[in-house]
C-alpha cells in the first residue's frame, strides 16, 4: 500500500488503460510553488521514522544512488518514541515547508494520556495535507486471496475524529468531538472525482456512517452526492456504502471498488484492511512501525520504494520512477527473492540488491 498527498493542480487525464508502473498514478504536480531545486537537483526532506523506517529508507537511498537520481536528502531522524525529539520534529517541519516535498516512514504514537500528540497527524494538519491517497493493487508473481484488486482509498486528513478535541467533563466521563465541515467535505469529494478523471477510473464510492451520525456523516454524504452530480456527464459513476458493509465487502469482493472517499477515521481503518496542497508528503500506507523486526534486516522495503517512485513522478522524473518501479515489480514477479512476509527468507539488503541488479 502506498500513501501520498498531492496538490489539486491538474494534469491531463490519462488516455490509456492503467498499468502497473508505480500503480500508474498520473499525479498532479505542485505548480504555484515549486519544490526546492538547485542546479538540477531537488532537495527532499527525509524522515525515516521509527521501527523499520531506517532500514527501508536506506534501501531507497541505495537505489537512488545507483540510478543517480537528482535528489539531495535533508534527513531528520525524528522519533515518536518519546517527546524528547520535539525540537527535531520542529526542524523537520521547517525543512518540509522549505522543500515542499518529503519522504517519511511512520512515527510511533504513544497511547498513554501523558504521551505527546501524534506527530504523523500534526504534520498533516500543520501543512494542510488534506488528501491521503492509498493505492491497493494485486501484483503479478505474488498470488493473494484476490487477484483483481485495484482501487484507491482517498481519506480526508485534517478533521473528523482526528481533530484532537477531547476533554473530561466529569471524572470518568470523556467527550471527544468529531468536527465535520461542508468546505472540507467538498474539497475532498472534488479531489476524489478529479483523481478518478485523471487516472481513467470510472466509479467513486463514498464510505460513511450517516445512518447513525446523521449530522456529521450526513453532511459528508450529502456534500458528496451534490458534487457527484457535477461529474455525471463526465462518465464517473458514484455510489455510497456504510462503513460496516464496506469492511465486509473489501474482504469478500474487493474487485467492486475503484475509488473510495471517506472521512478521516474510516480511511485509517479501511487503508489497513486494504493493506492542493502546496506540500507533497509520501509514505507507506501501513500505519505500523514494525518494531518487532526492527534491526533484523528482515523488513520488506517495497512500499517505501514505490512511495519514493511516486515522489519522483511528482517531481517530473518519470523515467527514473518507471525504471525503479519496473525493477521492483520484476523482482516480485520472478519470485526468487522474497522477504519473510512474502513467504521467503531474503533479507532487506538482498531484496534491495535484487532490484538494483534489474536496473
Amino acid at each position: 500500500m502506498l500513501r501520498n498527498a498531492l496538490s489539486a493542480a491538474t494534469r491531463p487525464a490519462l488516455q490509456q488503460s492503467r498499468t502497473v508502473t508505480t500503480l500508474s498514478a498520473g499525479f498532479p504536480k505542485v505548480t504555484q510553488r515549486l519544490p526546492t531545486k538547485y542546479g538540477g537537483v531537488y532537495t527532499v526532506t527525509l524522515i525515516p521514522g521509527d521501527g523499520i523506517g531506517g532500514e527501508i529508507t536506506d534501501s531507497v537511498k541505495e537505489i537512488f544512488e545507483h540510478v543517480n537520481a537528482p535528489i539531495e536528502w535533508e534527513q531528520y531522524d525524528v522519533s515518536g518514541v518519546s517527546s524528547a525529539g520535539e525540537d527535531l520534529f520542529k526542524q523537520a517541519m521547517e525543512s518540509l515547508k522549505r522543500n515542499r516535498v518529503g519522504l517519511k516512514g511512520i512515527l510511533f504514537t504513544p497511547i498513554s494520556q501523558t504521551g505527546h500528540i501524534s506527530w504523523n497527524v500534526a504534520m498533516r494538519q500543520q501543512l494542510d495535507i488534506y488528501a491521503s491517497v492509498v493505492m491497493c493493487k494485486s501484483l503479478p508473481g505474488f498470488p493473494t486471496r484476490h487477484s483483481n484488486v485495484d482501487f484507491a482509498i482517498i481519506r480526508e486528513n485534517t478533521e473528523g475524529e482526528y481533530s484532537g478535541l477531547e476533554h473530561q467533563s466529569y471524572p470518568g466521563v470523556v467527550e471527544s468531538l468529531k468536527v465535520s465541515t461542508r468546505a472540507k467535505a467538498e474539497r475532498i469529494a472534488r479531489f476524489a472525482f478529479d483523481f478518478a478523471l485523471k487516472n481513467n477510473r470510472k466509479k467513486v464510492t463514498c464510505v460513511h456512517k450517516a445512518n447513525i451520525m446523521k449530522l456529521g456523516d450526513g453532511l459528508f454524504l450529502n456534500t458528496f452526492r451534490r458534487i457527484a452530480e457535477e461529474y455525471k456527464s463526465l462518465g464517473i459513476v458514484s455510489n455510497d456504502m456504510i462503513i460496516d458493509n464496506t469492511s465486509m465487502q473489501l474482504v469478500a469482493k474487493p474487485g467492486q471498488f475503484d475509488v473510495m472517499v471517506m472521512p478521516n477515521l474510516y480511511g485509517a481503518i479501511i487503508s489497513n484492511i486494504g493493506a492542493a496542497l502546496d506540500y507533497a508528503l509520501f509514505e507507506p500506507g501501513c500505519r505500523h512501525v514494525a518494531s518487532d523486526i526492527m534491526g533484523t534486516n528482515r523488513a520488506n522495503p517495497t512500499a517505501m520504494i514505490l512511495s519514493a517512485t511516486m515522489m519522483l513522478r511528482h517531481l517530473g522524473l518519470d523515467s527514473i520512477a518507471n525504471s525503479i518501479a519496473s525493477a521492483t515489480f520484476d523482482v516480485i514477479n520472478a519470485g526468487e527473492v522474497r522477504t519473510a512476509d512474502m513467504g521467503g527468507a531474503a533479507t532487506t539488503s538482498e531484496f534491495t540488491s535484487a532490484i538494483i541488479k534489474k536496473l
